[in-house]
């Protein structure tokens, strides 16, 4: 967004500036999510072309909401007011730092808070351990849910078994497309019954097509989410309803984390379109017969003459089962190949 209104003069002609001060280039876009009023990084451009300059004829300049942007660059730091009214541009890293330094305070203080009042309902409730709260009803389970993906920095990981938590089909719900947007990596494993419902399917497809990493696992021992590697979420069904542990840093988290790689492992990947390859597409006649080639020790060769084809599509082919079952190795695809009956 431009601060100069349209039909009116801009800041002084940059053209009678030294060319350096003229070419000050565009500002990233990511800007706008500092502590600022909205324009306020036009505004501190534009400042960086006239300044020093008198703030009433800087503000006649441009548009009516760059005073507020400017009032925020000067609380921060960023731009000095002398006595004589004459606005003056200041680095801004040592005034953005100062700020970022009062938030992480501020962070490390809220997280000693909630270790305080999370001791305090344990003594009250008792339930759970150090590392465990319960809780309890769908309903705050699932704000929990939204809160967990909002918070988290690098990643989510999921195991999804049953719509515990939701009273109609699973839909990628819009904390997740922002969680997306910010660069977060999502893998969830989901169990083979739940894609046999068309409505669940095409929600998986919207969210690979978002951006989440997929797979499909016969079936699952739980459902849960893990979101960094700070906190878990195990969702454990009661009837109608449903319950949860909140799991902290803990041996117990290790474990789940490391229970959520070893299905992620053994999953095989869905893709966003029913024209990629689909692990309920398989196994075909031509695939039995090639898993049955490989685990008899046959080379590449052999298997080629024997199916009439060249190397170069048995590779092919070898390396297409791999990816839809997840395995690295040709002794891996066997292993895999064999616990879901393909041979």
């Amino acid at each position: 967004m431009r601060t100069e209104p349209a039909g009116m003069p801009s800041a002084p002609d940059v053209g009678s500036l030294p060319p350096d001060a003229a070419d000050v280039g565009s500002l990233p876009p990511d800007v706008g999510s500092l502590p600022l009023p909205p324009g306020a990084a036009d505004v501190y451009q534009d400042l960086l072309r006239v300044a020093p300059v008198a703030q009433r004829e800087f503000l006649s300049t441009v548009a009516p909401q760059a005073g507020p942007a400017l009032a925020g660059l000067v609380s921060i730091g960023a731009v000095h007011r002398d006595a004589a009214g004459v606005l003056h541009v200041r680095p801004p890293r040592s005034a953005l730092e100062s700020w970022a330094a009062q938030r992480e305070m501020e962070a490390a203080r809220a997280r000693a808070a909630a270790e305080a009042l999370s001791g305090l309902y344990t003594a009250v409730h008792g339930t759970g351990a150090a590392f465990v709260e319960v809780i309890e009803g769908k309903h705050a389970v699932r704000e929990l849910f939204r809160q967990l993906q909002a918070g988290a920095r690098t990643e989510v990981r999921g195991l999804e078994r049953g719509p515990y938590l939701r009273d109609t089909a699973r839909v990628p719900e819009e904390v997740q497309y922002d969680a997306l947007r910010r660069g977060l990596r999502y893998r969830c494993v989901y169990e083979g019954e739940l894609l046999h419902d068309e409505a669940m399917l095409a929600a998986v497809r919207d969210a690979v097509a978002a951006g989440e990493q997929a797979r499909v696992f016969p079936e699952l021992p739980l459902k849960m989410m893990l979101t960094d590697a700070d906190s878990g979420l195990v969702v454990l069904p009661r009837g109608d309803d449903a319950d949860a542990m909140l799991v902290h840093r803990s041996r117990l988290l290790d474990g789940l984390s490391e229970l959520f790689e070893v299905f992620w492992r053994l999953g095989a990947p869905i893709h966003a379109t029913t024209d990629a390859a689909q692990p309920d597409a398989e196994p075909t006649a031509a695939t039995q017969r090639l898993l049955a080639l490989l685990t008899a020790g046959l080379t590449d060769e052999a298997i080629a003459r024997d199916l009439g084809v060249s190397n170069r599509t048995v590779h092919r082919r070898v390396s297409r089962l791999q990816e839809l079952l997840g395995a690295r190795s040709r002794f891996q695809l066997g292993v895999q190949a064999s616990r879901r009956g393909w041979l």
